[in-house]
């Protein structure tokens, strides 16, 4: 066993010495040489940086146009007389927006109808002036052009004045 063990020795210092006798003098000339050689030529174009702005700090004026930020503004917006009282719920009314799903677009007695699916897998055919969506969305145009998209009306209600205010929302087919 004692004898195996030598061979195991003299065998890991053959090799040690030779993979040492490789990295000798003679061996790393040209690797050195191309280290020096391969940044002649390059110069770095670095931009320069951009002159810093000084911050020009505005001063609240209560007179003139800027609005005082502490204070809460109205929605901007034409309510039209909207009273949701006088308003008789539809079907697709009971639904969000986003729960609604375009699916596609058909004439009927040349008029162009949207088919809706529902939450409850139930397709409902709606053309314009048809209500959907939880905020009174009336439907004012029906597109056929690819994607095919239902464009609508929604009156929302501000929460700080209570006023009535209309914002666009659409409804896009999916592929």
């Amino acid at each position: 066993m004692r004898m195996g063990k030598k061979i195991q020795w003299a065998a890991f210092a053959m090799t040690l010495a030779a993979l040492l006798a490789g990295c000798g003098e003679d061996g790393g000339d040209d690797l050195d040489r191309w280290m020096k050689d391969s940044g002649n030529g390059l110069q770095g174009q670095v931009e320069p940086l951009p002159a810093i702005v000084p911050y020009q700090p505005v001063a609240y004026n209560p007179d003139g146009a800027l609005y005082d930020p502490f204070t809460p503004r109205k929605a901007v917006g034409k309510s039209g007389g909207f009273d949701p009282g006088k308003h008789v719920r539809q079907p697709l009314e009971a639904f969000p927006l986003e729960s609604l799903k375009l699916v596609g677009t058909i004439f009927k007695d040349k008029t162009r109808v949207a088919l809706i699916k529902t939450p409850d897998n139930t397709v409902q055919q709606v053309k314009v002036g048809n209500y959907l969506g939880l905020n009174y969305g009336v439907i004012t145009e029906i597109s056929n052009e690819a994607p095919s998209e239902v464009k609508l009306k929604e009156m929302v209600q501000d929460a700080l004045t209570g006023e009535w205010t209309e914002r666009q929302a659409s409804i896009v087919q999916q592929d």
